[in-house]
């Protein structure tokens, strides 16, 4: 069956356009020249702001023009993660997509409907003529996964909405008024390399879930970075090490899914006996939760040049002390996690080592305490440390008026309550409200599977559930 077959017809048109696009995080020129295009064609006034936002204004329908006015946001960027068999290039290839049941997958890489199903959604609302509606400002931002750019450079006195629907949510029974901030932790230094002076093993992690680093943070998912420190600490026991290098990770926001590292041993075999004792614990411990795990262990060869062995101890103490996972729950909210970090990449190379965490936390001070405690670990092994990219979380506001009106619709739709929430992941909404205080703020959307890795899907059934109840919210807005 063809994506376009499917129903909601229009929703699956869109996207199927919207997926033939380009669209990694910080390289979304051909996608915003799409959407550019998309609105202009439509005759609607079209912008684009200093960094890259489209902003596309649609007048009300008739008899909707006394309702208060509603901001579409949905971002345009998406994670672009493969698997290590896959041949793909996500700078100029568009999405291969395939229908699997009652899913929408991709052939071997993310599918982008994290969040390209909020961005066909809009699409399909600005093109119709048969939804009402009122005033809306169709919001498109940039490089929402890899900084949220586009929302902090998103100026105030840009929008006139009154109210914010973000589509941006991947449990369609969830209504979401409340979300984390995040911070950028980089932890680097540069080591002198010296001939290495032993045997050549190569460890593998590979096989792992993944997924999205707030999200699935609390769900006890294998971080590869993680067993990989795990493994070569236990190889210190019985061996001086010299690390030649590590590859581990990806994306801050993707829990690491694999990672190698290659280090000289006097002992081959006696190392490899030692961590291979470890291997069968950790295989036993995820067997669970991570049935598709992989270790491998195994004599190698390399020419490049090591890290010496007092150095190499630092760093696999470092890799071994960085805190990973939930760092405290919620004491004010039931099962939401307040505060964590992923320990996202690993790289060393040439002696350059780079470890890169996203630490997250719906409350400031506690977000720096995580921080901080990163940046501690690193300085007492002579390393450095850099913030950036800090974003505010997103308070909830559980009696406002959107909340209410959609908590009423969703009921008497399909005869359930919904879940009202808060998430531990990074929404837009928490930047886009500080520069517009008085503006109520919502985020919703259809069911999405593993969401930043290669297994991601999404619910076909979920989506039409989504555009129903999408339509009746914009048909029952609230008069100004």
């Amino acid at each position: 069956m063809e994506l376009s077959n499917i129903e909601p017809q229009i929703i699956w048109k869109n996207f199927s356009k919207l997926n033939a696009v380009p669209r990694p995080s910080k390289k979304e020129e051909k996608v915003i020249a799409f959407i550019k295009e998309f609105g202009e064609n439509l005759g609607l006034e079209t912008t684009v702001d200093e960094v890259g936002n489209v902003i596309i204004k649609k007048p009300a329908t008739p008899g909707m023009e006394n309702r208060k006015s509603v901001v579409l946001q949905s971002h345009l960027d998406m994670v672009c993660q493969k698997n290590s068999d896959t041949n793909f290039d996500f700078e100029t290839e568009g999405i291969k997509m395939e229908i699997d049941g009652d899913w929408v997958k991709a052939k071997g890489t993310t599918l982008g409907a994290d969040n390209g199903l909020g961005v066909a959604t809009i699409m399909s609302i600005l093109e119709s003529s048969d939804i009402p509606h009122p005033d809306l400002e169709a919001l498109f931002t940039i490089d929402e996964e890899t900084g949220m750019t586009g929302a902090l450079g998103l100026k105030p006195g840009q929008l006139t909405g009154q109210i914010l629907l973000n589509l941006d949510t991947e449990e369609d029974d969830e209504i979401d008024i409340g979300c984390a901030g995040g911070i950028d932790v980089t932890i680097t230094q540069n080591y002198e390399t010296e001939a290495a002076n032993g045997q050549m093993v190569r460890l593998e992690v590979k096989g792992l879930q993944g997924g999205h680093s707030g999200m699935d943070i609390h769900k006890g998912f294998g971080n590869a970075n993680i067993i990989l420190g795990r493994l070569l600490y236990k190889g210190l026991e019985k061996e001086n090490i010299q690390l030649i290098s590590i590859d581990g990770g990806g994306l801050r926001n993707a829990i690491p899914r694999e990672a190698v590292a290659i280090v000289s041993v006097r002992n081959a075999q006696e190392f490899i006996l030692e961590v291979t004792d470890l291997k069968k614990e950790i295989l036993e411990e995820f067997a669970t939760i991570e049935a598709g795990l992989q270790i491998n262990i195994e004599n190698t060869t390399s020419s490049e040049k090591a890290v010496s062995e007092t150095d190499s101890k630092k760093i696999i103490l470092t890799l071994k002390s960085l805190h990973n996972g939930v760092y405290r729950m919620s004491p004010d909210v039931k099962d939401l996690v307040e505060s964590s970090n992923n320990v996202a990449r690993v790289e060393l190379k040439g002696g350059a080592l780079k470890i890169l965490n996203l630490s997250r936390s719906s409350v400031e001070s506690s977000k720096y305490s995580v921080a901080e405690q990163l940046k501690s670990v690193a300085e007492l092994a002579g390393m450095n440390t850099e913030f950036s990219g800090s974003y505010p979380g997103w308070k909830p506001k559980p009696g406002s008026e959107i909340v209410q009106l959609m908590e009423k619709i969703y009921i008497e739709k399909f005869n359930e309550k919904p879940h009202v929430v808060a998430c531990h992941a990074g929404l837009e909404c928490g930047i886009i409200g500080a520069n517009y205080p008085e503006m109520e703020m919502v985020s919703f959307g259809p069911t999405i599977r593993g969401a930043h890795s290669p297994d991601e899907k999404a619910n076909i059934p979920s989506a039409q559930k989504f555009w129903a109840f999408t339509k009746d919210i914009l048909a029952n807005i609230p008069l100004k």
